[in-house]
């Protein structure tokens, strides 16, 4: 398997998690069987993080949406790309922002709307223009 599978995986666990909230511990878990052991690890660092960081990464999301836009606007699976996508940006700092990027526009292309590629794009292309130029982010730095 690899990243791009163990990415789908923390995907489709952040969607099921917004409707099934009571049964986060499972539904992560669940969804991260079958993946080798290096897979994963990466899937539960990732998934995990997200749920763990969301109340610092959602007004992240809101401040690049464009004006009169919210969070509750967007749709479920474009919403969870993002998260992950921002939790990757702040916690995963060995990772390309590019590579982050691509990652998040690809699965929304193969999960969301006919629009969601080119608006999750645009949202992250945003924030990432906002960040140094510098690999190595600082959470306060991404979070002001």
């Amino acid at each position: 398997m690899s990243r791009r599978t163990a990415r789908e995986r923390v995907i489709q666990a952040l969607y099921e998690c917004e409707f099934h909230p009571d049964e986060e511990t499972d539904v992560i878990r669940t969804r991260g069987e079958k993946l080798e052991q290096e897979d994963h690890a990466f899937y539960l660092r990732l998934a995990q993080g997200v749920r763990e960081h969301q109340a610092a990464i959602d007004p992240v999301i809101e401040r690049h949406l464009k004006e009169g836009w919210s969070l509750a606007r967007i749709s479920s699976v474009d919403r969870a790309i993002m998260r992950l996508a921002v939790y990757e940006l702040m916690h995963e700092v060995d990772t390309p922002r590019a590579a982050i990027l691509n990652e998040a526009v690809d699965l929304a292309k193969a999960f969301g709307g006919v629009e969601s590629g080119r608006f999750v794009n645009g949202v992250l292309g945003r924030l990432v223009a906002d960040l140094p130029p510098q690999q190595q982010v600082d959470n306060q730095e991404i979070n002001s």
